[in-house]
């Protein structure tokens, strides 16, 4: 249940906060500042955050192409316009 909990707290993260958390585990686990234990919670979470970073970056990924895309239809380049 602790775990399901941790994911949602991540879930609701934007970017720049999960990257900042991300730094902030790495610092800790860097720094040998933590126990064993907690370094492989920590090193747990730092996964996930890493995962939903790169879902958030897809996404950004997706909405770009979409946008260039829509942008292309609605105005050819003059090369286009030639054929």
């Amino acid at each position: 249940m602790a775990e399901r909990r941790r994911t949602s707290d991540i879930s609701k993260l934007g970017f720049e906060d999960a990257i900042k958390q991300l730094k902030g585990i790495v610092d800790k686990i860097e720094q040998g500042e933590i126990p064993l234990q907690d370094s492989l919670e920590q090193y747990e979470r730092g996964m996930a955050l890493i995962k939903h970073c790169r879902e958030i970056l897809q996404k950004a990924e997706k909405r770009i192409e979409k946008i260039s895309q829509t942008e292309q239809e609605s105005h050819p380049s003059s090369e286009d316009e030639l054929f």
